[in-house]
């Protein structure tokens, strides 16, 4: 049977060594001195929370169908219903139903709510009147085209804060293509954009994520223990060469490991230095996608608290805004556990091109005042956490798509040696095990 090294023992690698249970021996090496990557579950007052992802996409299959597969199926929970509401222009505001990441198929939907000013809303109105040619080949960004047909406020206030949400990056420089799919394929025939958004078809009424009882690090442990794999943490990869028709893979603490194939599940910049020798090309593609540092500071609140909070399960925030939060959620309230104890609340921090508060403290001093500018009072917290992710975004900026075609493209003349993980098909938690799934095929 053949041996397979993974490198990097975050959801994608375990989801890499999972895939190839019963085809090979699978090493799985992780540097930290745990597993998951950014699925990590601590306690915060006695409760579980999500320091990281805290939910799984649900209208792709990859993450629901692997949950299920490894026993997790019981305890997957739809969150509590709620609208998406951005904190604009000093109030909590519901995006109106049938969007696609902000994009609002009747404008109209829109009157009263203040997402828009008059002007903007009047410019959002001429959409389909304006000349719309077939979406060019070259990559744009999601600003340089969306703002020739919504309009730069539209851009600012709807669509940027569910972007900033996913990718914490800058509109003018996201691509199209990869980081709005959906609105790209309907852009891309040409005509009116709200006017394909409204001819589609109609999608079965369901969740568009789903959590796991306890946090989703549970899911990362449940899929290391279905996978069958050697997983072995606290092993940092020093280099790799190929010698005698096999990989040699050298660890800083337990020397040279031997494999057939090697799958490197680490983010874009340390695949870029183990590359760096065996294959400049991929190593220099690699190395310049651009990462984003983020936080996320979690604060728990006496029991009961979540009764004053505003309706939702919490909020995001657009970037002209200029606050520190870009999205926050209502955790007990949106996953309903545990009941009866205490009001936790997580806000995110960290954009593309902004630097974090090296003092803990003040990212929580920060967090709290934002939270109670937006949600109002809030009395003071139990506890809190500060949970930070340096370089913890790939930015799928212009050109994204093709930087990673060529550094795979570049690995074709070398013996099996694949790539995955959140900067190939998407920065989710779905969208890395369909990347660890390609990889390892």
């Amino acid at each position: 049977m053949r041996r397979v090294i993974v490198i990097g023992g975050g959801i994608s690698g375990l989801a890499a060594a999972w895939s190839l249970r019963g085809r090979a021996e699978a090493t799985v090496l992780e540097a930290d001195d745990r597993i998951g990557g950014k699925l990590r579950t601590g306690t915060l007052a006695g409760v579980p929370v999500d320091e990281g992802a805290e939910s799984l996409m649900a209208l792709r299959p990859e993450a629901v169908d692997l949950a299920q597969a490894v026993g997790l199926g019981a305890d997957l929970r739809d969150p509590a219903p709620g609208p998406v509401t951005l904190w604009s222009r000093g109030a909590l505001r519901a995006l109106p139903p049938g969007h696609v990441m902000g994009v609002p198929p009747d404008p109209s939907a829109l009157e009263g709510t203040g997402l828009l000013s008059e002007p903007g809303l009047a410019r959002l109105r001429q959409e389909e009147t304006l000349p719309a040619p077939p979406l060019e080949a070259r990559d744009v960004s999601v600003a340089e085209y969306l703002t020739g047909r919504l309009g730069r406020e539209a851009v600012d206030r709807l669509v940027e804060p569910l972007l900033g949400g996913v990718y914490a990056g800058e509109v003018d420089r996201l691509s199209l293509r990869s980081a709005l799919g959906p609105v790209a394929a309907l852009a891309g025939p040409g005509g009116s954009l709200l006017a394909a958004l409204r001819d589609r078809p109609a999608r079965p009424a369901r969740a568009v994520v789903r959590g796991v009882t306890g946090g989703t690090g549970r899911l990362a442990a449940a899929v290391a223990r279905a996978s069958g794999a050697r997983i072995e943490t606290g092993v940092r990869v020093t280099a790799l060469r190929r010698a005698g028709g096999a990989w040699r893979v050298a660890t800083a603490s337990s020397g040279v490991l031997t494999a057939d194939a090697v799958v490197l599940a680490v983010p874009a910049h340390a695949a870029a230095r183990l590359l760096a020798g065996l294959a400049p090309e991929a190593a220099e593609a690699l190395g310049g996608v651009r990462h984003a540092d983020t936080a996320v500071v979690s604060l728990a609140f006496p029991p009961g608290t979540e009764a004053g909070l505003p309706p939702g399960n919490g909020f995001l925030v657009p970037a002209v805004e200029g606050r520190a939060v870009k999205a926050a959620t209502y955790l007990s309230r949106k996953w309903a556990w545990p009941a009866g104890g205490p009001c936790v609340v997580r806000a995110s921090l960290g954009r593309a091109g902004a630097t974090l508060p090296r003092s803990d403290a003040e990212l929580t001093a920060l967090a709290l005042a934002d939270l109670r500018a937006a949600a109002g009072p809030l009395p003071a917290p139990l506890a809190t956490r500060v949970t930070r992710w340096p370089a913890g975004l790939p930015q799928y900026d212009t050109g994204h798509a093709t930087r990673m075609a060529r550094a795979r493209a570049a690995l074709t003349d070398l013996p099996p040696l694949t790539l995955c993980g959140a900067a190939h098909q998407g920065v989710g938690i779905a969208a890395c095990i369909a990347s660890a799934y390609t990889a390892t095929r």
